[in-house]
């Protein structure tokens, strides 16, 4: 299993979160602050299993496509989760 933490911006985050759900992804969304003037962001956690780990990359790169300033939309980390439980 691995975590799949999502940084994008507020603008593209109801986007995102629905193009997650609609593949059946569930997706917990945190608000947050950071990078430059203090932007406001959303961070995206998902739990997925390990072959579901590209779809759900692909699900990102389809929803937000580059700019043309060719500024970044999106920061992903993968990691791995060692224990899982639902209490």
């Amino acid at each position: 299993m691995k975590m799949i933490i999502v940084i994008i911006k507020d603008h593209d985050a109801d986007k995102l979160t629905q193009a997650f759900t609609a593949s059946n992804f569930r997706v917990t969304r945190v608000a947050s602050t950071g990078g430059f003037m203090r932007s406001g962001v959303v961070t995206m956690l998902l739990g997925v299993e390990d072959e579901q780990v590209d779809e759900a990359i692909q699900i990102v790169r389809n929803s937000l496509p580059p700019l043309a300033s060719n500024e970044k939309r999106a920061t992903l980390f993968v990691v791995p989760v060692q224990r899982f439980e639902q209490v």
